[in-house]
This record gives C-alpha cells, structure tokens and sequence, in this order.
C-alpha cells in the first residue's frame, strides 16, 4: 500500500478517522465531491442524511476503482454537510458503517468536516471527496 495511516501519540486518538497520512506512492488520484446520486442521477435518500452519507461513500469508492485504486488508498477525505451542527455526528456515522459494511471495510484516513449553507441542488445534503495515492 501506498498511504500509511498515524496516529500522533500527542494529537488525540478519534475513531472515525486517523490524524495522519504518509503517502510514498507515484499516481495521484483526485476523485470531485460525490454526491446522493445513483448511476441514472437521481438522489439517493432524499432528507435522509445517513442514506446520503452511505451512498457518497459508495460513489467515492466507484470513482476511485474506476481509477485503480481503493479506499486504502485514500490519503484524505474532505466531508460538506449542509447545516452542519454536531446533533447531526450519529447520522453521519451511521452512513459511514452502512457504507463500510457493504466495502467490507472502515474507512479512517484523515478528514475534514466542513458545514455549508447549501450544495449543487437543495435535496442533496453531503458531499465527499477524496484524494488517493496508488503505488
């Protein structure tokens, strides 16, 4: 694998994802933020937050096969949720362990969570995208 994932002993431990990447492969993949969108375009859990989590997720990890990588090779994730509050943190997660139940895996490299007024259309409620490094 090219991503290693670290934990700083003197940065705080978060389950949801690790606070470093250490990238030592040469194929850069950059995936655009994927939305609640299934193949034919039409958004997947319309107001359901965790369904629309879940289903970026899944677009993520189209998009990066699609480019020959995976999710283990993914250095960074950046997360927009509309209207963000921290109320909204077990809807999230929830999406990501449906999303990770169905990869077969949890996906923890580092994130950022940024809270956004509104996205490209109003039903759409997160966004995710993500930068990936392949040997």
């Amino acid at each position: 694998m090219a991503i290693t994932l670290v934990n700083p002993t003197s940065l705080p431990t978060v389950d949801a994802y690790r606070q470093v990447s250490v990238a030592t492969g040469s194929k850069l993949v950059f995936v655009a933020g994927q939305v609640a969108w299934d193949a034919g375009g039409a958004t997947v859990g319309e107001r359901d937050l965790a369904a629309q989590v879940e289903r970026c997720y899944l677009n993520v990890a189209d998009a990066l096969a699609a480019a020959g990588a995976s999710f283990g090779d993914v250095a960074k994730l950046t997360v927009y949720v509309v209207d963000w509050t921290p109320d909204k943190m077990p809807l999230l997660v929830q999406g990501i362990a449906r999303a990770a139940a169905k990869l077969g895996f949890t996906p923890v490299p580092p994130a950022t969570l940024v809270g956004v007024a509104a996205l490209d259309v109003p039903e759409h409620l997160v966004e995710v995208e993500a930068t990936a490094v392949v040997d």
